[in-house]
């Protein structure tokens, strides 16, 4: 993970060393070769995500005077907002690394879950939700594209929502491998630390709107942005309704740094516009020679 890039393009090395610096571990390197048990720990895969999204586009040298919103999907709008400058990489990492930390300590391991569910609206998947709760968590944590759904929260309950899913004509409904049940109330305790970690954090205004994935709709005043990152850690990542008011918006074209997942999500969203993934050197180039 991000070793060709930091190979190919100084400006990249250059990124991932002040996260080593911030964080005080060298997390390149176990980027680079692991081992991946490891490198999957929240609190390293949080910042390591952030530190890979943010050095393709260093690498590819751009500047967001032509973008009109920057969006990230969950810790993506770390990215997201360091991109659009209202905090640096390092504050970025350091934060990252305390998300993932609480994240992981709000929840007993073996007692939460997350499944997505494939194939059912989220009308569909609400009453699904609602239905398997039985008076413990279940609630939908990400709405990511017309047909994928994720749920989150008491590990019983999740399976419950898993046999409702299935009985109900899911294409597919499958446990996810992940550590904790994210964005859901059992992370309440997790909002907490981030609000004072936040708290005590100098945001400074995006050089272009956020689209928030808990409203959303784009933000710009920090105070505004630093209640939503605390929102978000209990609350509904909102992709396909953010995706589809962005091109309600005019927006038309949709560029994913350093990964492969939400230019598919996007494009099942908004089939007219154009999304595209930049993860490689030739995908920078490309890009590049086209604007």
């Amino acid at each position: 993970m991000g070793q060709a890039l930091a190979g190919a393009s100084r400006e990249a090395r250059a990124l991932f060393e002040e996260v080593d610096d911030a964080l005080g571990q060298n997390l390149a390197r176990l980027m680079a070769e692991g081992p991946i048990e490891e490198l999957t720990l929240t609190e390293n895969a949080q910042p390591a995500i952030m530190a890979n999204a943010v050095a393709t586009l260093r690498a590819a040298g751009l500047s967001l005077d032509k973008a009109a919103y920057v969006a990230g999907h969950s810790l993506g709008e770390y990215s997201a907002l360091c991109a659009a400058g209202s905090f640096d990489v390092a504050t970025a990492a350091r934060l990252l690394k305390l998300r993932g930390r609480a994240m992981q300590a709000a929840v007993p391991v073996g007692n939460g879950a997350m499944a997505a569910i494939l194939g059912l609206d989220i009308a569909a998947v609400q009453a699904i939700a609602d239905l398997a709760a039985r008076g413990e968590v279940c609630t939908i944590a990400n709405d990511n594209d017309p047909g994928q759904v994720v749920v989150s929260g008491h590990a019983a309950a999740i399976e419950r929502a898993i046999g409702l899913a299935e009985e109900r004509g899911a294409k597919r409904a499958l446990l996810l491998p992940v550590s904790a049940p994210f964005h859901c109330p059992l992370m309440a305790p997790a909002a907490d630390a981030m609000a004072e970690a936040l708290a005590e954090t100098t945001l400074a205004t995006p050089a272009v709107p956020l689209f928030a994935n808990v409203t959303a709709e784009p933000v710009s005043e920090p105070e505004e942005i630093v209640r939503l990152l605390v929102e978000q850690v209990t609350g509904r990542v909102r992709w396909r309704e953010s995706v589809a008011a962005m091109h309600e918006a005019g927006v038309t074209r949709f560029v994913e740094f350093g990964g492969k997942v939400l230019a598919p999500m996007v494009r099942r969203i908004a089939p007219e516009a154009e999304a595209r993934s930049i993860v490689s050197m030739e995908d920078i180039e490309t890009l590049v020679k086209e604007l």
